[in-house]
């Protein structure tokens, strides 16, 4: 026999909890089911423990996704304020960090006692360590667990990515998307280092741990920020959010002083006799510099001299070189140092407003196993708050 409820929500993580929260709050019975025994290990992990909750900028331009305006109604009906609204009732303490990145002064426990706390308020039932094995749909989805068979007239679908499976990642929603029809767009890691061929990039390995104030461009899209460099590639905040653009294959184009004209500097500066590396030094970390001109001398581009052997032709590929490094890596350090997961569940199969599916009533889908990625910072908390409470207030 069945227990039986009003709203089922699988995945107990922010999305999830939110939905629950909404829903209960308007009187539906909620149970919210989770495979982890440990609740909510990706917001307890997120910002280094910190957890960067949303990010007062957050508008749908800071949203990928292959139906780009389908994440504009959910945000604007429950925005960053909205949240900080909720955290100052509760006398939860925050801090802007760079950005418009929030991040809670207690850490990430002050969110979940939080969002537990508020489940239990609402008298949501829970049911962790508990694995779906099968979901079925005639009047009523029918879900077979670990812990029983569960009958409830709606269905909210909040389990995630692929990202970080040491934590408990599944494709369990996408499994369920396809099972009822419903598409799923392509899936790549996405805030994720990229990495570079072992041979060719020995030489920058060894400048592991150090970082540079770049601006990374990829297509029409840029981000200003540190790069940072490890033994496999790079990493830091301007990678991991043109990743979530980046296509394999292609090279990405990094300024290297996005602040100066170094055409107008070499060139006022070209009678001078100290040596090149020694020059840039005034620039960027003396240890980079070394080993990127010594690259540039072994691609035939430019010998490590004094600026006033260098001819005019010479100085401005060394300034295009500086404004447009290109470089192309081979991959991605892939969904186990991923933050997000790009793609998912097809936002053309789902209402906008409240993300149930059009052909399957009763069905939801809502946070990072939809196909709305948001940058780093904040962006991808902010679409779990608002995709959870979009559906809560309908299922």
């Amino acid at each position: 026999m069945s227990s039986q409820t009003d709203v089922l929500v699988i995945g107990a993580g922010a999305a999830g909890m939110m939905c629950a929260i909404t829903a209960a709050r308007r009187g539906r019975t909620v149970v919210l089911m989770d495979h982890a025994a440990k609740l909510a290990e990706k917001i307890r992990i997120s910002g280094g423990g910190r957890c960067n909750f949303t990010n007062i900028n957050a508008r749908p331009e800071n949203y990928i996704s292959s139906n780009p305006h389908f994440c504009r109604s959910a945000l604007a009906r429950y925005t960053p304020q909205h949240f900080i609204n909720w955290l100052n009732e509760n006398g939860i303490g925050y801090h802007e960090k760079k950005l418009g990145q929030l991040f809670c002064d207690d850490g990430s426990e002050a969110i979940i006692s939080l969002l537990k706390r508020e489940c239990d308020a609402a008298g949501v039932k829970w049911q962790t360590s508990c694995n779906v094995d099968e979901v079925t749909h005639n009047k009523y989805f029918e879900v077979s667990s670990s812990r029983g068979k569960f009958s409830a007239q709606s269905l909210v679908i909040a389990t995630g990515g692929l990202s970080i499976p040491k934590i408990g990642a599944t494709p369990l929603g996408y499994k369920i998307a396809q099972q009822f029809g419903i598409a799923v767009t392509k899936l790549k890691p996405g805030l994720v280092p990229l990495s570079f061929h072992p041979q060719e990039w020995a030489a920058y390995a060894e400048l592991s741990g150090v970082s540079v104030d770049a601006t990374i461009s990829f297509g029409k899209h840029s981000f200003r920020e540190n790069l940072l460099f490890t033994h496999r590639g790079l990493s830091g905040p301007a990678i991991l959010q043109i990743s979530s653009y980046w296509e394999h294959g292609q090279p990405l184009h990094i300024n290297l002083l996005p602040d100066m004209d170094m055409h107008d500097i070499l060139f006022q500066q070209r009678g001078s006799h100290m040596v090149l590396n020694n020059f840039l030094a005034q620039y960027l970390p003396k240890r980079f510099v070394e080993i990127w001109c010594s690259q540039l001398a072994e691609n035939m581009i430019a010998a490590n001299k004094p600026l006033h052997q260098y001819s005019e032709k010479d100085l401005t590929v060394l300034a295009s070189k500086l404004h447009d490094w290109q470089i192309t890596p081979t991959g991605t350090l892939g969904y186990a140092k991923a933050e997000v997961t790009c793609g998912g569940v097809d936002t053309h199969a789902l209402s906008s407003k409240t993300m149930q599916a059009n052909d399957v009533p009763g069905l939801y889908f809502v946070g990072e196993v939809v196909d709305v990625t948001g940058w780093l910072g904040g962006y991808n908390f902010q679409w779990a708050w608002a995709s959870g409470y979009a559906a809560g207030q309908a299922c």
